[in-house]
């Protein structure tokens, strides 16, 4: 059962560049800021409201009917949704799910997150391709519903360049993380048991997706999860067999400290494998530099390529910035781009030529999306198997492994 615009009280979404948008509000009354971009995943709102990567932006979705499923807390993918505001065209409020506990409004509301149905998101989603990222207001707050003051907060907002937004999102202690994948219904054939031994990871908090450490305990990790500008003796004395750099949210230029951090843990020659924000901070760490995309990608529907291969697989990603090739060739480090985006030919992959250092721009996770690259788990497992036996194995080779 949709909602009915006209018993709902009235949102407003105010651009930077002055256009306004009429809705109806959902969610909590409050007035949320934030860069204003689109998800075209059709599927798994509740992993896209919860993935902290989102922090300071106003998240549209494309796909027109949202709330259908409800929510529950299995398909979190962190403790709460942190993104600023959701905007959605036709907002279910009786999901018809059985593993449902509560209906997509009431989670909001109860997040404190504003949200706006009814609106055109086509027409959201055509300004911001056309012309770029720009900062929104919404409001779901009766007392703030002035059009021209709403814009003007807009325009003075700051965006995300030059914002630490992972200092809001990272976990503050230390804490061991053993969930594995969720096993499925009954019926379901088996997943494959967990191989063994297991290593030792330390994985860096950005804003870390719980369907990653999920993934990395199914490759026989034994994981301890670190503050994102925990120094590199803290991390070398928990006696780790490997690192991991997570996903999450802004500017990664902006986190200051992490770059220089990475850098040490480089050279101490441990095995490195970063996703997203993870990635973007690992070019910066080897001398590259990154830069704001036009709109970003965000959605489930990427086509990103493995150069050694030529194969294509349609991935899951959530990043407005990008690390530049030309960069890396300049740093004089012996770093090679193993993957790129299709649509835009922004890099998508890296790989040390002499180093066990790989990453990744999209989310191999999914959680939403397809599950083309879960690959790169397995490949990360096979390069700390191989470096803790001695062998001289590098992020290039095991990222050109077919």
């Amino acid at each position: 059962m949709n909602v009915r615009p006209a018993l709902r009280p009235s949102a407003l979404l105010a651009l930077a560049d002055g256009t306004v948008y009429r809705g109806t509000a959902f969610g909590a009354a409050r007035v949320g800021v934030g860069e204003v971009c689109f998800n075209t995943s059709m599927t798994g709102y509740q992993e896209i409201l919860t993935d902290p990567s989102y922090a300071g932006q106003v998240v549209t979705m494309t796909y027109p009917q949202i709330g259908n499923v409800g929510v529950t807390p299995e398909d979190e993918e962190s403790a709460r949704p942190v993104l600023s505001g959701f905007v959605v065209k036709e907002l279910f409020t009786h999901p018809s799910n059985w593993r449902a506990l509560e209906p997509l409004d009431a989670y909001l509301e109860r997040h404190g997150i504003p949200g706006i149905a009814g609106l055109d998101t086509r027409a959201l989603v055509r300004r911001i391709r056309d012309t770029g990222f720009q900062t929104g207001v919404l409001s779901t707050d009766p007392r703030s519903q002035d059009e021209r003051a709403l814009v003007e907060h807009a325009r003075s907002a700051p965006t995300l360049e030059g914002r630490d937004l992972v200092d809001e999102v990272t976990t503050r202690v230390p804490y061991a993380w053993t969930e594995g994948a969720w096993r499925g219904v009954a019926g379901q054939v088996p997943r494959a048991p967990r191989p063994a031994p297991t290593y030792r990871l330390v994985a860096y908090d950005f804003g870390i997706k719980r369907n990653i450490l999920r993934l990395l305990v199914e490759q026989g990790f034994e994981i301890t999860v670190v503050p994102a500008k925990t120094p590199a003796a803290a991390a070398l004395a928990l006696r780790p067999d490997a690192i991991f750099l997570s996903n999450g949210p802004g500017d990664p230029a902006a986190v200051m400290g992490v770059p220089a951090i990475v850098r040490e843990l480089a050279n101490h020659g441990l095995p490195i494998f970063g996703i997203c924000l993870g990635h973007q901070i690992l070019g910066l760490a080897l001398g590259g530099r990154t830069r704001k995309l036009k709109f970003g990608h965000h959605g489930g529907n990427q086509p990103g390529q493995d150069l050694a291969t030529r194969k294509v697989a349609i991935c899951a990603e959530n990043h407005g910035y990008a690390v530049e090739a030309e960069s890396l060739t300049a740093a004089g480090e012996p770093v090679e781009i193993t993957h790129k985006n299709l649509n835009d030919g922004t890099v998508e992959g890296l790989a040390h030529a002499t180093r066990p250092i790989f990453s990744v721009q999209y989310h191999p996770e999914a959680s939403p999306g397809p599950h083309d690259a879960t690959y790169f788990f397995r490949r990360f497992r096979e390069m700390v198997v191989r470096h803790r036996a001695g062998e001289g194995v590098t992020g290039a080779s095991i990222a050109a492994a077919r």
